[in-house]
């Protein structure tokens, strides 16, 4: 049974946000877009900071989060699904487990560069730091109109020249819940997103 504070907060918070793809339902991880399966293992909106609102969210079914290259993905367990939250800070991305939800965070200030595209099987926003690309795929049905306005959110707020902040990775990328710096996240330069494998601790990241 979900938490009633968190059911409220998940409320208040759709009632507050610009657009209509915020609902409470996906944000108290009752449901998810599209799908009246539980997306998470933990409701979206507790992964929020304090004041911390989302403007915006996009989920998709398998297809999870690309790290570096598209085929490099973090994908969903089971019936779980992938939720982005995006705020005026960041592009939170939550990636569902059985018992734990991976989550890859990508502030606006480290964006260089924010560029969305669509397709029959789905659609995708691909997000450049200094030092890694990211994809976020998003669900089929999502109309391009969605994708364009958060897309044009995420570049008002990304700063001209991305450096990382407070000594802090560019990217600040949590991989299965822990802090990923740059030195253990890496693409191999020169290489297409098909061609580049992108490492964890010295390990390829494989689909979940």
């Amino acid at each position: 049974m979900i938490d009633q504070r968190i059911v409220e907060k998940a409320e208040t918070l759709a009632k507050m946000a610009p657009d209509d793809s915020v609902t409470a339902e996906v944000l108290a991880g009752r449901e998810g877009q599209f799908s009246t399966t539980t997306p998470l293992a933990a409701p979206p909106v507790t992964y929020l900071q304090d004041t911390e609102a989302p403007a915006y969210v996009l989920t998709n079914k398998k297809r999870g989060i690309g790290l570096g290259s598209k085929r490099n993905t973090t994908s969903p367990t089971g019936e779980r699904r992938t939720v982005i939250l995006v705020t005026g800070r960041r592009t939170l991305c939550l990636v569902g487990g059985e018992s734990d939800d991976e989550v890859i965070e990508i502030p606006h200030e480290s964006v260089a560069k924010a560029a969305y595209s669509t397709g029959l099987r789905a659609n995708r926003i691909a997000l450049r730091t200094p030092r890694q690309q990211y994809h976020c795929w998003i669900h089929r049905k999502t109309t391009e109109a969605l994708l364009d306005a958060t897309t044009e959110f995420i570049e008002e707020r990304q700063p001209e020249d991305p450096e990382p902040t407070d000594g802090d990775d560019a990217s600040r990328v949590m991989y299965r819940g822990r802090p990923v710096n740059r030195d253990q996240l890496t693409g191999s330069s020169g290489e297409s997103d098909s061609d580049r494998t992108v490492t964890y601790r010295g390990k390829p990241v494989e689909d979940s």
